[in-house]
This record gives C-alpha cells, structure tokens and sequence, in this order.
C-alpha cells in the first residue's frame, strides 16, 4: 500500500519503473483522442466538476489511461470524496502512476501521470480515507472504463 511519503519520495528522487513506454508525437496523440481528452491528457488540462462521465458511477471493473491502455485503478479503490471529479485510494500498480510536482495556477499539488505515456491524470492529495490516506482525484477523460464480466453477466 502506497503511503503519502512513497508519493513524496517517488516525485522528489526516481518514479518506479514503468512495465513499458508509449511514446508519441502530438500529432498522433492529437488524432488518436478526442478533443476533450487531448486537452486533459496532453495539454494537462483539467474538465468541469460533476459534469464528467466517472464522478458518479460505481460500477465494478478497472480504470485504463485513455491514451495507452494500461491499467491504472480498479474500482474497488473508489470512493465518493465529494470533489467533482472520480477519486481513488490506490493505484492498481505501485509502478502504475508516476508523480511530478506541480505548481500551477499559484498552488503546491502533485500531479499523477499515466507512467506509461505521461499522460495527465489529475493529483493525488493526502487526505484520503484510511488507511493509505491518499485521494487520487483524476479526470474522466483521461481515462476508459472496463466492466467487469461478473459485473456485464449480471453477477
């Protein structure tokens, strides 16, 4: 289990290894996404609160990034933490997200990157729930959702 000082130290010295690399020009990234995921994805974007397609759906499965395909939460880590946006305790993979600090628009935050492409996800913050107390808030449209097939068969 990821703790906020993993986080702290992967940003401040080495992100874990990644399990590969995607790596594209912004042109291909550009006609591969839509225009809204390109913007949050590539250009670090960020969409409207509420008003995204995962802040309010709980259905079991796993969350992919949306530029490369690699798993990145699952849904069991997710959570209601009432900030717009899907919010998640842990990543799928210790090596799954990489972390930069990020201090734009005059605040301190650390952003969480798709470790595979760099892709925009969103920030982590430490005031999860127990007992990792971290609260991965992340974009919509940086990511895909797969159901379950328990879940898609009905059960």
């Amino acid at each position: 289990m990821l703790r906020w000082i993993d986080v702290l130290k992967f940003a401040t010295y080495s992100n874990p290894e990644p399990p590969r690399r995607v790596e594209q020009s912004e042109a291909a990234w550009q006609a591969q996404l839509t225009p809204a995921q390109f913007q949050v994805a590539r250009q670090k974007g960020t969409e409207p609160p509420y008003r995204n397609a995962y802040c309010r759906s709980y259905e079991p499965g796993t969350y992919a990034c949306v530029g490369c395909g690699s798993l990145l939460f699952h849904s069991t880590e997710k959570y209601h933490a009432i900030s717009g946006w899907p919010s998640f305790t842990q990543p799928i993979a210790k090596n799954a997200i990489k972390y930069a600090f990020d201090d734009s628009h005059n605040m301190q935050r650390l952003e969480a990157l798709c470790n595979v492409c760099d892709g925009h996800l969103g920030h982590v913050f430490p005031d999860g729930p127990a007992p990792g107390g971290l609260r991965y808030c992340i974009n919509s449209e940086s990511l895909s959702r797969e159901v379950s097939q328990k879940a898609a068969a009905g059960g």
